[in-house]
């Protein structure tokens, strides 16, 4: 799937993050270059000299992350966003609703909605300020993908989700639940997704399912959706980083580690 060049999805290591590692480096270079050269401190400006190439290393590091996450760079986050809509278990010309929880700038709610073009998706976010995407971004970007007609934006907490049970034939939601901030068991965050899911209903999510510290053990998340009732149908494929359109440089803890799919029919 092509998306539009001129469709402006951010990226998954902010702008704003990287202006501040590298606003980070050069002050420890600046520190560093005073105590060596002009207070010509021997032992404190050695310790500034690693704490500098550290930092260096990491922000260079991060630097190529983001290039690589690039829609129009490395692609990586396009082609995770793939991997989810190929295991969507959705006819190509089937009709419905689908609620993309979470959706930044739209790149997800975009996808599906080019993907599958007799469906209507609605994208809510939180749009919360340290990952620069809002509510205006998104309806551009559905506008230079050509589904404007067909997805709409509003805001919203994906814990707390306003909407009735069932109120949609399908859900999609990528690496987001693990950020929600107003619940700590991650867990309640795909219960409350799979909510609004209409009985036979499809859903696919990707997040770290992989943590337990956020999950638990997920076989046995799984088996209770089942016991339940919850879900019908459900498939977990874990450690996604491991495919290949995933480059191992991009697998360190701090960034994609642990990540898994599931999807299936509620």
């Amino acid at each position: 799937m092509t998306m539009n060049k001129k469709a402006d999805y951010g990226n998954w290591v902010p702008a704003a993050m990287m202006g501040m590692l590298w606003g980070m480096t050069a002050g420890f270079a600046a520190i560093t270059a005073v105590l060596l050269i002009f207070l010509k401190t021997k032992i404190p400006g050695i310790i500034c000299v690693v704490i500098t190439a550290a930092a260096l290393c990491m922000t260079v590091y991060m630097q190529i992350c983001r290039h690589l996450f690039d829609f129009n760079g490395g692609g990586v986050m396009g082609a995770i966003h793939q991997f989810l809509v190929d295991h969507f278990m959705w006819e190509k010309n089937r009709e419905g609703i689908i609620i993309d929880i979470g959706c930044g700038a739209a790149a997800l709610t975009n996808r599906v909605a080019k993907t599958f073009p007799k469906v209507s998706v609605k994208g809510i976010d939180f749009w919360g300020k340290e990952w620069s995407y809002a509510k205006e971004q998104c309806e551009k970007n559905a506008i230079a993908e050509g589904v404007a007609d067909r997805v709409s934006f509003q805001k919203g907490d994906a814990a707390r989700l306003e909407f009735s049970d069932e109120t949609f034939d399908g859900a999609v939601s990528n690496f987001v639940f693990h950020e929600v901030q107003s619940v700590t068991d991650k867990r309640e965050v795909v219960k409350e997704a799979l909510r609004v899911v209409k009985k036979g209903g499809s859903f696919a999510f990707q997040d770290m399912f992989g943590q337990k510290a956020l999950y638990g053990d997920m076989n046995e998340f799984i088996y209770e959706l089942k016991k339940t009732g919850t879900v019908s149908e459900i498939h977990y494929i874990k450690s996604i980083e491991k495919n290949d359109f995933v480059p191992g440089f991009v697998t360190a803890p701090w960034m994609i580690k642990d990540a898994g799919l599931i999807y299936g029919i509620k």
